[in-house]
């Protein structure tokens, strides 16, 4: 009997370990079985019911229908533990059983929700975005949460953009490294885990600049601009093994991108070798109808399969159209099972064919419902991406003895607004999310008082409010104010032609200004925005974005100097709306300006100066940093050389502070020219007061590539200026000689 139970264990044991088939056999096996609808079914996706974030066009009993006849392969806007294993349910009921993915735009937190996305960038901190996105994909994934449509990866010079709150700003080479930290945290250990969710890179590709900045306009731009600065992010984003890539609404020189061959099956299904697959963004398929590329939603579905669109979003296109355009002959069925298989690897990836509830636990879920330390890392990074525009006569770091100080502004007393744009609601977010009223009154002293007035709205012209205000500064020993744009100002379908301040805030502003008082002034908002008045006016300004759940606190705890800001800018801010796209690393003309007053037959404007308000890299400290001793290794190198760069950063104030070290390199001479500046490193240092650090960088043959006119990405010999400062604009410079 016992010899009998050893050879059981030992055969299945040698069944597991040298047996077991591999994903890709289980998928060949699993397709062999399926109808061609069941195979178009895994390609369409829908939305739940209870809201939407695209314009939907479902209907709930026939969705719920389709589900068990297994004609639905993925759903988005479905969350918790009782929803998502509702709807699995119904996809154990189909025929080949095949699990239901769960789809949300997990953005800057799930629960615990964390700086808008270019507050984020603004952190310039790798580490900790990685670990926002860890604790988003922990959070997400209690829910029955498998699958983030995120990071957005998409390059941005735009800010009349709203998505540029959603991303990391203008550089290919920043939005890059924190594209790739994103992807990290999200899909942690690796897929299966059930703290990791799949990742996703979008919008496949450049839908960042649309023309005017207008969300879902067109693209036009030559190849060589695409390949240099838009589409690098993702392809390190399909290199680091991001799970999906999600295409744009844009096309791109004519050609819609869902459709649009030359990016994702030349390059990313082609040269990239990407082995995943491509869902559609909402719509997009058959949104190529108005775009005037396909006359109706049969040639809308067969464009996009052959463009290499994977999944349909909510078009409702693939099951109407797809298996006649097989049986017809206009699609070849290989199309259908290369979609269908990319598909069903990520759900045994993901373990769901082992069980499709794993996922869907209320342990788990109430684990994170509210998670304290969650909410401590939120605080921090709150005041971690905090940047300090202007600090004259030092009015900050505030006391927290001040005997009087004034909260005013249509933000004061806001929480739900503090999420920020692309957040999941909950229905206790009025409870849990920490008002920048309660954030200064927690920490101020018990004997000072704080005042506050609203002044006035966010978006409209009554200036009834002003009295009330005006008499509050005046009883105060400091003012804070608190204007900006509103929380849903900024995001997707949220693009602005002016964007200053809304409504009367800037009116309000000067009003308290003529009181007298120092002011402080909180600019709450998603993208840059643009403040000529305030910038010239007014002594101190941080720019505090919306900072999520913990937003209260973070502001404090910058404005009271428990953290010293040390945020820099992921994005030029711009004079004015007639000055956009500006950005730090353009191209030199034939007659560059030389300065900001001759203005005489050079590439300028005759009424403003042609560099932005606030460079990129840019943003202040309470302490100072003093950079010298600039050394590089050689002045003269060869060939595969490395160039050792350093530079001594000393803290000569009076704080202990964090200092952003940026790198940037021009190339002088070029087959194609070549940006003023580039970035080609950074590093986030902590320097004591009365301390220096020497930091140090390294750049080889492959940091100075580019592509030329012939899409050759390789680099030349020749002169370089190497540059180091503490932003794009202040900067110390010396020049090399780099023989091919």
């Amino acid at each position: 009997m016992k010899r009998a139970y050893f050879l059981l264990a030992f055969s299945t044991l040698g069944m597991n370990v040298y047996g077991q088939k591999t994903i890709d056999q289980k998928v060949a096996e699993l397709l062999s079985k399926m109808t061609l609808e069941e195979k178009v079914g895994q390609m369409v996706q829908y939305s739940g019911f209870e809201y939407a974030t695209g314009p939907q066009q479902s209907n709930s009993a026939v969705v719920l229908e389709e589900i068990k006849k297994g004609k639905v392969g993925s759903m988005l806007n479905v969350a918790g533990s009782e929803e998502t294993k509702a709807f699995q349910k119904l996809a154990m009921q189909s025929r080949m059983k095949i699990p239901l993915l769960f789809g949300q735009d997990v953005i800057h937190g799930y629960r615990t929700t964390f700086p808008v996305n270019l507050g984020q960038a603004a952190s310039w901190d790798l580490g900790m975005i990685e670990k926002s996105e860890r604790i988003a994909a922990t959070e997400a994934s209690a829910y029955g949460i498998h699958w983030t449509f995120a990071p957005m990866v998409d390059i941005a010079r735009d800010p009349r953009w709203g998505r540029v709150m959603e991303g990391s700003g203008e550089d290919t080479y920043l939005g890059t490294k924190i594209g790739l930290a994103r992807i990290k945290g999200f899909q942690g250990r690796g897929l299966g885990s059930l703290d990791a969710v799949m990742a996703c890179a979008k919008h496949f590709a450049a839908y960042g600049a649309a023309v005017g900045g207008r969300d879902y306009n067109s693209v036009d731009m030559s190849l060589r601009q695409l390949n240099e600065t838009y589409l690098p992010p993702f392809k390190a984003a399909a290199e680091a093994g991001v799970a999906t890539f999600m295409n744009s609404f844009n096309d791109i020189n004519g050609i819609p991108a869902t459709a649009n061959q030359y990016i994702q099956r030349n390059l990313l299904k082609g040269k990239w070798n990407y082995k995943d697959f491509v869902v559609s963004d909402w719509g997009s398929i058959g949104e190529m109808i108005p775009h005037g590329y396909a006359k109706d939603a049969s040639e809308a579905a067969e464009k996009a399969i052959q463009g290499g669109s994977d999944m349909d979003m909510e078009s409702r296109v693939y099951m109407a159209e797809l298996p006649k355009l097989v049986k017809e002959g206009k699609v070849d069925p290989k199309l259908v099972d290369d979609a269908t298989a990319r598909i069903l690897t990520k759900k045994f990836e993901m373990g769901l064919f082992d069980d499709p509830y794993r996922f869907s636990s209320e342990k788990r879920q109430k684990e994170q419902t509210d998670n304290q330390e969650n909410r401590k890392f939120g605080r921090e990074f709150g005041s971690k991406s905090i940047v300090l525009l202007k600090n004259q006569g030092n009015i900050l770091p505030l006391s927290k003895t001040t005997k009087t100080v004034a909260l005013i502004g249509p933000f004061g007393k806001e929480t739900v607004a503090n999420h920020g744009f692309w957040s999941i609601a909950f229905k206790d977010d009025n409870q849990r999310i920490v008002s920048q009223f309660d954030g200064i009154k927690n920490q101020l002293d018990k004997n000072s008082t704080l005042l506050y007035a609203k002044g006035c709205n966010v978006d409209d012209q009554d200036k009834t409010q002003f009295a009330e205000a005006i008499e509050t500064a005046k009883k105060a020993d400091v003012v804070i104010m608190t204007l900006g744009e509103g929380h849903a100002m900024s995001g997707e379908a949220k693009s602005r032609s002016n964007i200053g301040f809304t409504g009367v805030q800037e009116d309000l502003l000067k009003e308290i200004a003529k009181t007298g008082k120092p002011i402080i002034l909180m600019i709450n908002a998603g993208r840059p925005l643009i403040f000529n008045w305030a910038s010239d006016n007014i002594p101190t300004i941080a720019y505090t974005w919306w900072l999520g759940t913990e937003a209260g606190n973070s502001i404090a705890d910058v404005l009271f100097g428990t953290v010293n800001p040390g945020g820099k800018l992921p994005m030029s801010f711009p004079r004015t709306e007639g000055q956009i796209p500006v950005y730090y690393n353009h191209y030199n003309t034939g007659r560059p300006a030389k300065n900001n007053t001759d203005r005489n037959y050079v590439s300028a404007y005759i009424d403003l100066d042609n560099d932005p308000k606030y460079p990129f890299g840019y943003g202040l400290s309470y302490t100072d940093f003093k950079y010298s001793d600039m050394v590089l290794n050689s002045a003269s190198l060869t060939g595969n050389q490395t160039l050792n760069i350093s530079v001594t950063v000393s803290n000569t104030g009076k704080y202990d502070g964090e200092e952003v070290v940026q790198l940037y390199i021009r190339d002088l001479f070029g087959k194609v020219v070549r940006p003023v500046k580039e970035l080609k490193g950074f590093q986030k240092v902590w320097i004591k007061k009365g301390e220096s650090k020497k930091v140090e960088f390294k750049l080889t043959p492959e940091d100075l590539k580019f592509f030329d006119d012939d899409l050759n990405f390789d680099w030349e010999g020749g002169e370089f200026d190497i540059m180091i400062g503490t932003d794009s604009q202040h900067v110390q410079t010396k020049r090399i000689n780099w023989v091919k």
